[in-house]
């Protein structure tokens, strides 16, 4: 199976293949190319719908350029942490993005939220996060409103009186009860369009089974989450 970056002829195949509506696994199948690959090359240029061959090789290009002049290998400039190559970490960074992407989030908003999950103190400035994604204070700004929305970061100032941002350990728990909280938020207004339209009617009847469901999945992903938390996250347990 091949490895490198994909080439301007491979990305022509792709563009030819989403045409045809093909899925990504038999893109990558006619490439020889891991599938996570061609996902993670669709999504980060436009998407099914918008992938163009053209355009995203020469994206691809200007983020190597990018890659080159922000980490330079100079005098003063300290090598990776803990022996990590360079390149294999722009590779899982590219990864986890993608992945987060495939969940719902948008681009920017996954690779801030990325760039925290991967820094070893856990936290950054947002002009750290602007000079390490090389993109706009107000696209960070924005993305950690978002992210701060969802319980998946937080804020502190520093003792500069700079704003910080956190993921904490406990931040899928954290996440997990916003999500509960909001399938919980479905069931009231589900139950809410029951007195409305009568309760013997057909659509109040749907509404009920809704409403129903719904607090059963909001319930038992708050037990869940909270006793994993218990288990996982136990003051004095080892977390290593």
């Amino acid at each position: 199976m091949p490895g490198g970056r994909l080439t301007q002829q491979e990305r022509q195949q792709i563009a030819l293949g989403l045409a045809d509506g093909l899925a990504y696994a038999e893109i990558a199948r006619g490439l020889d190319r891991p599938t996570s690959t061609i996902t993670r090359e669709v999504l980060r240029n436009g998407g099914p719908t918008t992938y163009r061959a053209d355009l995203a090789h020469r994206a691809t290009e200007r983020r190597a350029h990018r890659h080159r002049q922000a980490a330079p290998r100079g005098q003063g400039t300290p090598a990776q942490a803990h022996g990590r190559d360079d390149a294999a970490v722009r590779e899982y960074e590219e990864a986890f993005t993608t992945l987060l992407m495939q969940q719902g989030l948008p681009k920017m908003t996954a690779r801030v939220l990325t760039c925290l999950f991967i820094a070893d103190a856990g936290n950054l400035t947002a002009s750290e996060l602007v000079q390490q994604l090389q993109v706009s204070p107000a696209s960070v700004s924005k993305s950690i409103s978002f992210l701060e929305e969802q319980g998946l970061i937080r804020r502190e100032r520093d003792d500069r009186r700079r704003e910080r941002y956190f993921v904490d350990e406990d931040v899928w728990y954290q996440s997990t009860i916003a999500s509960a909280r909001g399938i919980a938020q479905i069931a009231e207004t589900a139950r809410q369009g029951v007195g409305v339209l009568g309760r013997d009617s057909p659509a109040a009847v749907r509404l009920e089974n809704i409403a129903r469901f719904s607090d059963f999945i909001s319930e038992t992903i708050v037990r869940a989450a909270e006793q994993a938390r218990d288990i996982l996250y136990t003051p004095g347990s080892d977390r290593g």
